[in-house]
């Protein structure tokens, strides 16, 4: 389905000034749980003089519009001062993973070209020495400066925000997104997801990320309140659902699974507030979205599509108010054109978007962008099929495919199946390299509370129950999955641990039970 773009280019005006609406409002804006024990409530009146206090201290610091800083915080209020305050300015933000190496950190403000970057006393040492940081804190404060404002005035081309796609190959790349581009995208955001002011919702995922990203445009733009954890804990997320009353909660699936584990802590919370549970960045099961529906009855699981590059959210409600079939990405948003290309039948193939929110290039890689941006269509290396009435529904990317004995198998397709087991709470599926096969699939499993199964059990039910060449060649059973920075699944984790028998010797604890404990 093509619907046209209303506004090839998006909206005019300075992204950094997304809740001017709501600038003189004394509610909170943000609820910062930086400092779970001490939280900070700021207005949205005392973030709007934050931000023009930043934006002066950029000028003032010599910095002009095009000019670069990185930011490379946990989630905290002065992040979101930062980030806004650069927009007013015309500085472009570069948020970089804080679980980055120090020499990625390195590339990417190299890359970028940085002036400053912004970061807090525990990633300092993350920094190059020869890159003049500023720490939030005491340098912070002194940077900033207090007073009025006239933000600049950006045109159709002129950038925003430069976040890097982390990939799974090669080296981060440099996104280029436009003010006018990512204007359009708050308002769809904000508008078709009814959005208003009496809204909590609560951001875990990194603020260097698309999910929060797209949470914090959407929240301030609607004028709600949010709910700023530094970063995803299964305790600290389900606490800040109780205490706030939050509306709207998201994250990646395998943080859902990890919430579900913990009934014990659901337990004693009232969750009726819930009205939305948003998922993106990775696919979900039927399983998982009929456990959060039961966790949270007041509340409608959303399978969120997004893509750095592609808007980022270029797919939501039905333009005619068809009602969105369970595990759907949705159907285009006004504005978005969508099709589908290089399938066996025009249904089903790598999925291309065209809106005014895409990318406007990689940075410094023009090879990559002529690659990725033809005739104005971003191709996202996503295989969706798309049903009769619309609706498109994700199979797996082009670069997650693998063949095994000559045939084609999609990790989701296995952890679908292996999570219909009645012991299986959530499976994550990898390629392994095979002498005789090529590649095949092994299989990382949790399991319920107090339920047992045998790898060899697993097998037997994948066999019974789907294509032979699609059962897990091995079953290794862990505690919880390992997160990387972005609340994905930390595969260069997982495969260390294959190779160094770590498994073999029993399931290790999750990376991210280790930053808990910490």
């Amino acid at each position: 389905m093509a619907i046209p773009c209303p506004e090839p280019r998006g909206y005019p005006g300075n992204l950094g000034l997304l809740f001017a609406d709501h600038a003189h409002a004394t509610r909170p804006a943000i609820i910062d749980l930086y400092d779970p024990q001490q939280p900070r409530e700021v207005s949205f009146r005392e973030l709007d003089g934050a931000c023009n206090a930043a934006a002066r201290g950029l000028a003032r610091a010599g910095l002009k519009p095009g000019d670069r800083i990185g930011i490379l915080s946990l989630n905290r209020v002065e992040f979101v001062i930062t980030l806004l305050g650069a927009m007013r300015a015309g500085v472009i933000a570069v948020p970089i993973n804080v679980k980055l190496a120090a020499d990625s950190v390195g590339y990417i403000l190299k890359d970028a070209g940085t002036a400053f970057v912004f970061t807090e006393p525990a990633l300092r040492r993350s920094c190059p020495p020869e890159v003049k940081v500023i720490e939030f804190g005491t340098e912070f404060d002194r940077f900033l400066d207090p007073g009025s404002f006239s933000a600049f005035e950006p045109g159709p081309d002129s950038v925003a925000i430069q976040p890097y796609t982390s990939g799974s190959t090669g080296r981060p790349k440099g996104v280029l997104l436009t003010h006018f581009g990512q204007n359009w995208s708050r308002r769809i955001l904000a508008h078709t997801r009814g959005t208003t002011e009496r809204d909590v919702i609560l951001i875990a995922a990194p603020l260097y990320h698309k999910n929060a990203l797209n949470a914090l445009k959407q929240g301030l733009t609607a004028g709600a309140t949010l709910p700023l954890l530094p970063q995803f804990s299964v305790g600290g997320y389900i606490e800040a659902i109780g205490r706030y009353r939050c509306t709207v909660i998201s994250g990646v699936p395998t943080m859902m699974s990890m919430v579900l584990a913990r009934r014990d802590l659901l337990g004693g919370i009232d969750a009726s507030s819930v009205r939305t549970i948003m998922m993106g960045s990775a696919p979900s099961s039927p399983q998982l979205l009929r456990e959060l529906e039961i966790q949270f009855p007041n509340a409608a699981p959303l399978v969120v599509y997004g893509v750095t590059e592609g808007g980022p959210v270029p797919l939501g409600p039905h333009p005619e108010g068809k009602p969105r079939p369970a595990g759907s990405l949705g159907a285009p948003y006004a504005g978005t054109q969508a099709k589908l290309v290089g399938g066996a039948s025009p249904d089903e193939g790598e999925l291309a978007v065209k809106n005014p929110g895409i990318l406007l290039a990689y940075h410094n890689l023009p090879e990559e962008t002529a690659k990725r941006i033809r005739d104005g269509w971003y191709y996202t290396g996503d295989i969706c099929r798309c049903d009769a009435g619309g609706f498109y529904y994700f199979i797996g990317r082009t670069d997650d495919m693998f063949v095994c004995g000559g045939e084609n198998i999609f990790p989701i397709e296995v952890e679908s199946l292996l999570e219909r087991h009645p012991a299986v709470h959530q499976a994550y599926v990898m390629p392994f390299d095979h002498e005789l096969k090529g590649q095949v699939p092994y299989a990382f499993v949790v399991l319920r509370r107090g339920a047992t199964a045998t790898e060899e059990e697993l097998k037997q039910f994948a066999l019974a129950n789907g294509p032979a060449y699609q059962h897990p060649r091995r079953v290794f059973f862990l505690e919880q999955l390992p997160l990387a920075g972005t609340n994905k699944v930390d595969q260069p984790l997982l495969r260390s641990w294959v190779a160094d028998g770590t498994l073999e010797r029993g399931a290790p604890e999750g990376r991210q039970a280790a930053d808990e404990r910490r």
